[in-house]
């Protein structure tokens, strides 16, 4: 640092020196005019270049130019034509196996066929033991299962009023009554013979003078369904359904609390079929 400010300095002190010598050999020079002084100047003063002088220091950063307008919008791109389908990938390995499902109710199967008879042996003679037969296959025990059960009843008159809830409405004609199928017209009830599951239903004509009627539909003295009309100005129809399981000796059958219509057209009924063996 030192050395370049000396550097400077005998510079400086050259072009003084310069100048100081030029302007004491030429003496004042005319600002204008053609004279031998104009003339001489300009002989004198061509001497030779002097040395440049040191740049100066960069001036100050100048204030930020104002926005430019925004460029006009590029036309848009045409779309690319769509690639063709790439080729089907592996297929992934096997799922596990799904859980079991629950299992389904037992269904109730029908009975099967009875076995043939087998051969007969042969007859022998007269003081002489015959040929035993040969064993026939075994066949199927017979049972109340494979017995058919339905009923359907009627009456044909009025029947008396009654003013208890137990009183058994009796039935005077039977319409349909299968083999095996137990029922006592005198009481209106029907034993079970074959136990099962078994469809029960009934329809009772309203007297016209009765003010109420209920007819109860019981199982072993237990009320199941209740038909209930109180319609003094007309005649009504009492109905009712039921499913019900029986054992052997079960008991079904009607009461009444009122009175009961009906004549050789039969408004009351009482049926019911065995739907499935037990």
């Amino acid at each position: 640092m030192n050395n370049c400010m000396a550097t400077i300095i005998s510079i400086a002190l050259l072009l003084g020196n310069s100048v100081k010598l030029r302007a004491s050999v030429t003496g004042p020079v005319p600002s204008d005019g053609d004279g031998p002084a104009s003339q001489v100047c300009q002989q004198c003063c061509q001497g030779p270049a002097a040395i440049p002088g040191i740049p100066g220091l960069p001036g100050p950063v100048g204030p930020m130019g104002p926005y430019g307008q925004p460029g006009s919008k590029g036309d848009e791109g045409e779309l690319g034509q769509k690639g063709d389908i790439g080729p089907i990938g592996p297929m992934g390995e096997r799922g596990a196996p799904g859980n079991s499902g629950s299992k389904g109710d037992d269904g109730i199967g029908l009975p099967g066929k009875i076995g043939p008879r087998g051969i007969p042996g042969i007859v022998g003679r007269i003081g002489e033991t015959g040929v035993k037969g040969q064993k026939g296959e075994p066949g199927e025990t017979r049972d109340d299962s494979n017995k058919r059960v339905a009923f359907t009843v009627v009456r044909t008159s009025q029947s008396d009023t009654s003013t208890s809830h137990d009183t058994r409405l009796p039935f005077e004609e039977i319409k349909t009554l299968l083999p095996g199928t137990s029922f006592d017209l005198e009481t209106g009830t029907f034993t079970c013979r074959v136990p099962g599951t078994y469809v029960f239903t009934f329809s009772v004509l309203e007297y016209t003078t009765s003010t109420t009627l209920y007819i109860y539909l019981k199982k072993n003295n237990d009320w199941v369904v209740t038909g209930y009309s109180s319609d003094t100005r007309s005649q009504e129809q009492v109905s009712g359904s039921a499913v019900l399981v029986l054992h052997r000796e079960d008991t079904v059958y009607l009461t009444i609390r009122g009175k009961a219509g009906s004549d050789s057209y039969h408004y009351t009924s009482f049926s019911g079929f065995l739907l499935y063996p037990e």
